[in-house]
């Protein structure tokens, strides 16, 4: 796709939130009971209430009740507490034992034999810049209302798939965990998009300036094509407005000049290929249209706080990186989608 074609640079940064590494868990609960579900950083915890209620615990915020229908998201993988009751002790889900229907997808049944309640919770991982820099910028909490009388005709279509994920998570069918996978997908894409329109800060900073018509598709060119010899001129022409006009524009906007975001923004794309694919420093250099390896370098060690070749060599490792308001932090890398939160299958055999 052409980028200097697409009208949507809002919609083109919502594409690149391609999910990976997620696990999800149907949790068959009776009252009382709490769950402690620990901190993921890099990854956004969801929660979909199937039937009965609980509530929502993050520190620092007030509990929120759940009800049937409701879909709420953690975007910031924060540690927090679901709860049959506030005050309810909670034991880490790591300590508690599961039947694993497949590597990716378990049940959990617990709880003092009380009221009954069905959660469908999840984990899911971003691992594109453009992701990383939208998911930064939500709220600790979004939280989907699912009940009838608050539901617009846009959230229908929402509440049916809920209920959708509710019967494939009672049933697990074959073919059900992937029903579930891309469904569970569609709602946490929809959840902020619903977010994005409803809150008076998704017309300001970064994301303002995604939806302006100008400064919108200037950034989706940098995005699509970060090893273009992007100048100030270039972009203006881009554009058709001056180039002290575009300038002035886009740093109101964006919240820093242009120059400085198109050499951060490579830097975080480097970062990722650095993760994830076996490219030498040199290729990586020519690629986002630097003239040296040593010129690459630098600007990366300047961005990002470490060395190319440190990054390579400790994939685990999170680097110190530069603060910024449109890419922040890079994923940790970790080596199945579940390790560090859930507990491994061989550990918990189904019974």
């Amino acid at each position: 796709m052409d980028p200097r074609t697409t009208p949507d640079p809002l919609g083109e940064a919502l594409h690149f939130l391609r999910m990976s590494g997620s696990f999800y868990c149907r949790s068959e609960l009776t009252a009382p009971w709490g769950l402690h579900l620990p901190a993921e950083p890099e990854s956004m915890w969801f929660h979909v209430v199937n039937t009965g209620r609980c509530w929502l615990d993050v520190d620092g915020l007030e509990p929120r009740q759940l009800q049937p229908g409701d879909f709420a998201l953690v975007p910031h993988g924060e540690g927090h507490r679901l709860l049959s009751e506030p005050g309810t002790p909670a034991p880490q889900v790591d300590d508690l034992e599961y039947d694993y229907a497949s590597d990716r997808y378990a049940i959990l049944r617990y709880g003092g034999g009380g009221t009954p309640a069905s959660v469908v919770c999840g984990t899911v991982r971003f691992g594109h810049p453009t992701a990383r820099g939208l998911v930064a910028l939500l709220p600790r909490t979004i939280v989907i209302d699912g009940a009838p009388a608050s539901r617009s005709p846009e959230s229908d279509w929402m509440y049916s798939t809920l209920r959708l994920i509710a019967a494939e998570g009672r049933s697990l069918r074959p073919g059900g965990e992937a029903v579930i996978t891309r469904l569970s997908d569609i709602l946490v894409i929809q959840a902020i998009r619903s977010w994005i329109a409803g809150e008076g800060v998704g017309r300001t900073g970064w994301l303002g300036a995604l939806q302006d018509p100008r400064i919108g598709e200037a950034l989706a060119l940098v995005h699509r094509d970060p090893g273009r010899p992007w100048s100030v001129a270039v972009l203006a022409r881009e554009m058709t407005m001056s180039r002290s006009a575009f300038a002035a524009r886009f740093t109101d906007l964006v919240g820093e000049p242009v120059m400085q975001y198109v050499t951060r923004w490579r830097m975080q794309v480097a970062l990722d290929w650095l993760h994830h694919d076996d490219v030498p420093v040199a290729e990586l250099a020519s690629r986002l249209g630097y003239q040296s390896e040593a010129a690459f370098s630098r600007a990366f060690k300047r961005t990002i706080g470490v060395a190319p070749g440190a990054v390579r060599r400790s994939p685990l490792d999170r680097p110190s990186q530069a603060a910024g308001r449109a890419a922040p932090d890079p994923p940790h890398i970790r080596p199945s989608p579940h390790s560090s939160t859930w507990p491994s299958p061989k550990s918990h055999p189904a019974r």
